[in-house]
């Protein structure tokens, strides 16, 4: 690490005089299946990726209008005490 100032010692006990780099693609061949199929299927999925996302928007978003809505009352009776409680 020679930004901290440590120096000298080479990770690995030295230099690396042979190295393999092993990369594997995974490929699926549609060309079996009928185009329209591809299609159908693909758009059912995206459909139901929306759809969940739609879902989790619409919790995040209750949870958020309830946690304005407390937080905005707490407020509003901590001012209040503050107020009649000097």
């Amino acid at each position: 690490m020679i930004f901290l100032g440590v120096g000298g010692r080479t990770r690995l006990g030295g230099a690396v005089l042979l190295a393999e780099v092993v990369s594997k693609t995974f490929v699926v061949d549609l060309n079996a299946y009928p185009r329209w199929l591809i299609v159908l299927v693909a758009t059912l999925a995206v459909a139901l990726v929306i759809w969940i996302l739609m879902k989790l928007l619409k919790w995040t978003l209750w949870l958020l209008f309830f946690a304005v809505l407390v937080g905005g009352v707490l407020w509003a009776c901590w001012l209040l005490f503050q107020v009649l409680f000097p």
